[in-house]
């Protein structure tokens, strides 16, 4: 799909929301997105789900990611920040990336929702980032251990969410410059590929001698 189309499509729904009152809808584009990043974070939490139950079961039992000393599941997975709300964390992963893909597949079958559920799953998304960078710097620099399933669900929220900020931006459900709308518009992966390697950049920094070792 050229950016053209896109802009066109945009400039269409923004008419027909206007004509129609029936809430905003998306590109297929942007509905597979969150379906396929929907789907990315809810294996993450599923394969972690079921790793956790068997630690529970066997204190001595070791996750198939844990490979060595930095990459360690099992470390992770023992920490108090892995159950930050008192029951583990990919819990709440089955709930809220099942719901994305709802989602992602009520656009692709033609949905359209109004101003507040968007904005709904941009707070949604907000958090889920907020909350992914939080466990990022406590695996990084308290737990001093780096889980690999983890690093997918991070990558796949922070995609989502800038996809999702960018959509309600350039719909006008989020209120911003003209300018940052033509840029949204040009260079929305820009933003969740310079999130994504500045997050690299820390991990590959904080235990570089092992990497070069």
């Amino acid at each position: 799909m050229t950016m053209t189309s896109v802009q066109d499509e945009v400039s269409h729904d923004r008419d027909e929301d206007a004509a129609h009152g029936t809430g905003t809808g998306a590109s297929r584009a942007f509905a597979w997105m969150l379906v396929v990043t929907g789907a990315a974070g809810l294996l993450a939490a599923w394969v972690i789900t079921l790793d956790k139950f068997k630690l529970l079961e066997d204190p001595n039992f070791t996750p198939g990611c844990s490979l060595n000393p930095v990459v360690s599941c099992g470390n992770i997975m023992k920490s108090e920040q892995a159950s930050a709300f008192g029951f583990p964390n990919p819990m709440l992963g089955l709930v809220t990336y099942g719901m994305v893909i709802a989602i992602g597949a009520g656009l692709l079958a033609g949905a359209r929702y109004r101003r507040w559920y968007w904005l709904g799953l941009n707070a949604g998304t907000l958090f889920g980032t907020g909350f992914c960078m939080w466990l990022m710097y406590e695996s990084l620099y308290e737990i001093n251990s780096l889980c690999l399933w983890c690093s997918l669900a991070w990558a796949a929220t922070i995609v989502m969410f800038w996809y999702v900020t960018s959509h309600n931006v350039r719909n006008d459900i989020l209120p911003a410059p003209r300018a940052l709308r033509g840029f949204l518009d040009e260079f929305t992966w820009v933003l969740p590929v310079l999130h994504i390697g500045i997050i690299g950049m820390l991990i590959l920094t904080r235990w570089w001698d092992f990497w070069t070792s």
